[in-house]
């Protein structure tokens, strides 16, 4: 059987968050999660993600900053993790505002459940 695919839920809603993580653990995938893009980095220092859902709006560190962040570790393979934007404020950023901070995508709120296992399966099948 194939290796468990680990996702990163970076969300401050507790709410989101737990439906996000019930979802894609359905899915078999191992979740774990931070509020704020310092959590994110921290966990980055001592674990590997297959993919990041990234919140764009989070106290402390939002996720344009953290996705920059990400985007610059000396650690190649952590560095070109995929980032997958979430975000009710789509409308406040381009598609090039997310590219330019090495975002590859992202899912509009109120999530589309089916969707984003659709968009979660794409960056983390072999």
């Amino acid at each position: 059987m194939a290796e468990e695919k680990k996702v990163l839920i970076a969300e401050d809603s507790s709410v989101i968050q737990n439906l996000t993580r019930k979802i894609l653990q359905l899915q078999n995938y191992g979740i774990d999660s931070a509020k704020n893009g310092k959590q994110v980095l921290q966990k980055l220092e001592n674990e590997y993600f297959d993919v990041i859902l990234m919140d764009i709006n989070m106290p402390t560190m939002d996720g344009i900053e953290c996705a920059r962040e990400i985007r610059a570790l000396p650690d190649e393979k952590k560095a070109n993790i995929p980032i997958i934007a979430i975000t009710g404020n789509a409308r406040n950023y381009t598609l090039d505002d997310f590219k330019n901070v090495g975002i590859n995508e992202y899912i509009p709120k109120p999530l589309n459940f089916d969707n984003l296992v659709n968009v979660v399966k794409k960056y983390t099948s072999d």
